[in-house]
């Protein structure tokens, strides 16, 4: 027999179903919860735990409070009120189902207790069960006729009876809008029901607004204690949307209720390859390894040809590693494509833009940045890249260095060297004959030697690139000066020409 003050262990033996991604074969475990309790204690002891609990729920220290109030009932198993503050704690701790088998306890040893009747009646109809509810709150009347709070809560158990047969009603007839008013009613009276969130989420999904659904089922799945077919529900909702993290999580808590259920365990296989895909494409661009990363995207269309959403996502990505690997003219094509699949997607009108410079054609990347912006005003990132991409336009009406050269915006140090070596041998002024033909050609000779000189040198032609002629005037600080011509070549001296290459 255990004597006063001996400290003991309850102890549960069970088996584990563990979650698939984890089974370990014949693993099986204790669940023991240590009670910090006595038994056969005093009143004066038991009389401690009350105060000692009573004082830290006000003190809002609820986790303290209950082990007291454990202590208190392994106390005194008979003391009615007792386990009616226990209550009071959980329902502090939002543990409404914890609260009811200690008010019921309460009510059987002392059933003309009125408080718990009532507390018991109230979470009952929160739960939506308005015919155990309406017991309650009729035995309350029975010796308090006059009990104000409970023919209020009469009166709303008839009301919800009321409602939740009209919501069913226009939910049958089709009329899902009608409903989900009508459920709003519903649920402000009962929050606890989760037949009623679910109703409602269903009527979301009709109307075809799956967020609102996902905000409804959310509570739901605490609501019940087995509740996988909400966690499937709100698996499939979130993989819907494209949030395949999230999808995920809520397929793996149907799974940890029941590895077994073929539903949940058939949808998990989908949605973690397609996950692991969509993770290994964005780890790819973070590596910059951008061709990679499309064929990762392609693989997710494979995977999930059905829904819009990952789609576009993956047409999105390969437009932007495109970009990154200056692929222009493919890029232009495959961003223009998900452009039309999305219109107002900020991040592929940025991409196309840049895929436009790359192209120099400087007016598109204006409009796409400025469409772009039309949908983020604040955005940082579109605001630079519209500024950038007027400079561009600006410079390009003026000298486009690229363009004289013949070269791409991608175009290495090599091909641009090759490019101006054959270009300056056909503009040297010592080519032409007539004054006219040498002031022609030595206007072209200057271009081609800028060219070089710009795009050669890694530091100016960042600056070009950035949309700021290096060699303009306007941009040049501190004004004056004259500037070296490349090779000691000054077409404005007089003389003849003298001209040879250096190797670079």
């Amino acid at each position: 027999m255990l004597q006063k003050g001996l400290l003991f262990w309850v102890c549960k033996f069970k088996e584990c179903k563990l979650n698939p991604i984890r089974r370990m074969e014949g693993f099986q475990s204790f669940t023991c919860l240590f009670i910090s309790g006595v038994l056969g204690a005093t009143p004066v002891e038991i009389e401690h735990h009350l105060e000692m609990g009573r004082k830290l729920l006000a003190a809002g220290q609820l986790a303290e409070a209950l082990s007291h109030y454990h202590s208190a009932v392994e106390g005194d198993s008979k003391n009615y009120l007792t386990y009616y503050k226990r209550a009071a704690v959980f329902l502090a701790m939002g543990k409404s189902k914890s609260a009811l088998p200690d008010l019921s306890q309460a009510i059987q040893l002392k059933p003309d207790f009125l408080a718990a009747r009532l507390q018991r009646g109230n979470i009952l109809l929160k739960q939506g069960n308005t015919e155990e509810a309406r017991e309650d709150f009729l035995a309350v009347l029975n010796r308090s006729p006059d009990h104000e709070e409970a023919h209020d809560q009469l009166h709303k158990a008839d009301d919800l009876d009321l409602l939740q047969e009209e919501a069913h009603e226009a939910h049958h007839r089709g009329d899902y809008f009608t409903a989900v008013q009508v459920l709003e009613k519903v649920i402000e009276l009962s929050p606890w029901d989760p037949e009623s969130r679910e109703l409602r989420a269903e009527c979301y999904i009709r109307l075809g607004d799956p967020r609102k659904a996902i905000m409804d089922l959310t509570p739901a799945t605490r609501l019940r204690a087995d509740n996988r077919a909400a966690f499937l529900k709100l698996s499939q909702l979130h993989y819907s949307l494209g949030n395949h993290h999230d999808s995920l999580s809520q397929v793996r808590e149907c799974l940890k209720l029941d590895q077994d259920d073929k539903e949940c365990f058939v949808h998990y296989k989908q949605v973690k390859k397609l996950s692991k895909q969509l993770d290994s494409a964005e780890e790819l661009i973070l590596e910059q390894r951008y061709q990679e990363a499309i064929e990762k995207c392609e693989s997710v269309m494979r995977t999930e040809p059905n829904v819009a959403c990952y789609t576009n996502k993956a047409k999105e990505r390969i437009c932007f590693c495109l970009v990154k690997m200056k692929s222009a003219e493919e890029a232009v094509d495959i961003c223009s494509e998900a452009h039309q699949r999305e219109p107002q997607n900020i991040h592929i009108l940025r991409d196309r833009a840049e895929a436009y410079i790359l192209q120099q054609e400087y007016e598109k990347a204006v409009e796409d940045y400025q469409e772009a912006r039309e949908f983020d005003q604040e955005n940082q990132e579109l605001r630079e890249g519209l500024e950038r991409a007027q400079k561009l336009l600006k410079q390009s009406r003026k000298r486009d260095y690229y363009k004289i050269l013949g070269v791409s915006r991608s175009a290495n140090k090599q091909e641009i060297i090759k490019a101006y070596r054959k270009l300056a041998q056909q503009w040297h002024p010592d080519n032409f004959q007539s004054e006219a033909d040498k002031k022609e050609a030595e206007k072209k000779f200057i271009d081609i030697a800028s060219a070089k000189e710009v795009l050669t040198n890694p530091e100016m032609r960042q600056k070009f690139d950035s949309g700021d002629d290096p060699l303009d005037p306007e941009n040049q600080q501190g004004g004056g000066g004259g500037r070296e011509w490349p090779f000691g070549f000054n077409p404005f001296e007089g003389g003849n020409f003298h001209f040879k290459f250096h190797q670079h």
